[in-house]
């Protein structure tokens, strides 16, 4: 089965690392609420530590600079390289409801391009929350710095924009990854961790992309 290129090595890497750094943000967020002692997790074998806040608080410290090196690397390479084709554009919600709808009921759905509506769509989404946890938690850091003083109103709203885009973060996550629920969706689970992608599904679900790839390698 003949594959072709979809990720490139820089992109499975920010992806990797955005996806590993948030679930270790995510989950030693929630330690250090306590949750983990509360509902007694702590004490499933090997677990102890979870309800540790010295712990769970240098994992989400380390977490989020790999998180934050990742969104920057991210930015920086794709405006170098001016690749802006996972952005979403005028009219995604049409289509991404043409999609959605053709999948339940196996119609036929419009011409794509390399990113699907909905991938744009959730990619902006998933983006815009990570921007507001990222400098919502760098306030937060820098509270604690003796230089800086914040009003107990200026924290109070930080950390409820903290949580909550935490909370709608873990929503899109989710969102995301009941996408393969559909079988449509499920050959490109492979790519991000091969970069690759059948040849003939390619040219028949992202049929946009596939036709500029041929012309491009008719160029050359």
């Amino acid at each position: 089965m003949e594959k072709i290129k979809r990720h490139s090595l820089s992109v499975r890497f920010v992806h990797w690392s955005v996806a590993i750094s948030t679930f270790l943000c995510i989950f030693s967020g929630f330690g250090q609420m306590p949750v983990y002692k509360r509902y007694k997790i702590d004490q499933l074998p090997g677990l102890a530590w979870t309800s540790d806040f010295s712990v769970t608080l240098l994992i989400h410290y380390i977490a989020a600079i790999v998180l934050i090196f990742a969104v920057a690397y991210h930015i920086v390479y794709h405006l170098i390289r001016k690749e802006f084709s996972i952005l979403p554009r005028r009219g995604d919600f049409k289509e991404s409801y043409q999609i959605i709808k053709a999948m339940l009921t196996g119609g036929e759905e419009p011409e794509s391009d390399k990113y699907l509506a909905e991938q744009r769509l959730a990619y902006a989404y998933i983006a815009v929350m990570l921007i507001l946890i990222i400098i919502t938690g760098i306030i937060k850091v820098l509270k604690n710095l003796p230089a800086v003083s914040l009003e107990m109103n200026t924290l109070t709203a930080v950390s409820a924009v903290h949580n909550a885009a935490t909370m709608l973060l873990i929503l899109g996550i989710v969102g995301h990854l009941a996408a393969f629920l559909f079988k449509a969706n499920r050959p490109l689970l492979p790519s991000m961790f091969t970069g690759m992608v059948d040849k003939e599904y390619a040219r028949h679900r992202h049929s946009i992309w596939y036709r500029r790839l041929q012309q491009k390698n008719d160029k050359s």
